[in-house]
């Protein structure tokens, strides 16, 4: 026989918590929100790999400027973090030019099972592998790992955020040790009752972890992001469910997610040459753009015209200021030099923080 443990409430629920582990169940326990069968996050929210082939390619293209940047080594590393049912990974193997895909070497990295009919190609995997020379490509994952939420109570003092599996929160103990070291360094709050802010050290631990595995190449996360200049107030917990922003409630039903302290994490590994793009210069950098063809080619080549226009809408979506555009691009070389974006404007430079 058992007995209910101190943290379950009536009808098996879950008592108050921290908004990490709650998420942490919520998303990835048993059951959990990206544990379960069906078309995954695609059928749930659109992210840029859904938006257009466009993005695939670009990451190709950025794939292929590795491969140069490594003198061409025999085998090219392709990892593809947070792979979804390996939409990305699967493009990105499509674009490339007939030189470089047989070299290539891709990984999908996801803890849901393995999509049926996924190409023979792709290895499926539960972690990153160890030694990588290639690229290695975070597309909304970072956002995904859950953090604590703290909140300034009526003295002024900040503290965790609890909250039970119907969402309802309450206030628990004051922020203390490495996670009120990193809300002072990087999300310093006011005394106002009710500011918030999202603890962003277990994802700068991941992101690490993540770029650790490299022996030689790139490493890029992509996000919702934010920077130290520029911090919401009230944070960002959100969630979707079935294309729709909806109320956060860890009960598995929903996406979690909060932005990224993209600036934090890059510190978290220092490296030389570390750089925070808008997605918007950093795809055309790679030269994803959204200028309408020209007229004339409506009368030259009427399908090329329309193939081009649709094209064109699509680049303008995945650069769009207020939407995907404004998502930040976190590039981190290892071992390579060189600029690997031809072109794109800083929106912090993060080469010289020190590391955490």
């Amino acid at each position: 026989m058992t007995t209910a443990t101190a943290g379950e409430a009536e009808g098996g629920r879950r008592g108050p918590r921290g908004w990490r582990e709650a998420a942490q169940d919520a998303l990835y326990g048993p059951g959990g929100f990206y544990r379960g069968p069906g078309a995954g996050p695609a059928g749930h929210f659109r992210t840029s790999v859904h938006a257009s082939p466009l993005f695939a390619r670009a990451v190709a293209r950025l794939l292929c400027r590795v491969d140069e940047a490594l003198g061409r080594p025999a085998v090219l590393d392709f990892v593809d973090m947070a792979a979804g049912r390996g939409e990305l990974v699967s493009g990105v193997l499509a674009a490339l030019p007939a030189g470089v895909a047989p070299r290539v070497r891709a990984y999908a990295v996801e803890l849901a099972g393995r999509p049926a009919g996924l190409d023979h190609r792709i290895e499926w995997r539960a972690e990153p592998p160890e030694g990588i020379t290639g690229l290695l490509f975070a597309n909304e994952w970072l956002d995904n790992v859950p953090v604590d939420v703290a909140e300034v109570d009526p003295s002024g003092v900040p503290r965790l955020v609890l909250v039970r599996e119907d969402g309802t929160e309450r206030l628990g103990e004051p922020v203390a040790g490495a996670a009120a070291e990193w809300l002072a360094r990087w999300w310093p709050l006011g005394a106002e009752e009710g500011l918030r802010a999202e603890i962003g050290l277990p994802r700068d631990r991941a992101w690490a972890s993540a770029v650790g595995t490299l022996a030689q190449g790139l490493a890029v996360a992509v996000d919702y992001a934010h920077t130290a200049t520029a911090r919401p107030p009230f944070g960002t917990l959100t969630a979707f469910r079935e294309g729709r922003e909806t109320t956060p409630v860890p009960d598995g039903t929903c996406d979690l997610t909060t932005h990224v302290a993209l600036d934090a994490c890059a510190a978290a590994r220092a490296l030389p040459g570390t750089r925070l793009l808008t997605q918007r210069d950093a795809l055309r950098a790679l030269g994803v753009s959204g200028a309408r063809p020209p007229l004339t080619l409506a009368s030259t080549d009427p399908a090329g015209y329309v193939r081009a226009l649709a094209g064109a809408g699509e680049a303008a979506e995945l650069t769009a200021p207020g939407g995907l555009g404004d998502f930040g691009w976190l590039v981190q070389p290892v071992g390579i030099a060189g600029d690997l974006f031809a072109s794109g404007d800083l929106l912090v430079d993060v080469s010289d923080d020190e590391e955490q």
